[in-house]
């Protein structure tokens, strides 16, 4: 992900209890996420489409928790 001038505004999930999270961000045509704990690292960067199917399968399939 290049760069931008314009600061993103980044945002938790409703469900982030300990301030330890994924953030997301939206931009032209794709959504930024990076991990709260490290915010200073590149940001992963999906296409809309990648983010809602990657959304839905968590919702479908929720991933085991340690």
């Amino acid at each position: 992900m290049k760069p931008s001038s314009t600061p993103l505004q980044w945002r938790k999930s409703s469900r982030c209890a300990l301030g330890d999270c994924v953030e997301i961000a939206a931009l032209p045509g794709r959504i930024a996420l990076r991990d709260s704990k490290t915010p200073g690292r590149p940001p992963l960067a999906l296409s809309s489409a990648a983010f809602r199917a990657l959304t839905r399968d968590i919702r479908e399939e929720p991933p085991a928790l340690p």
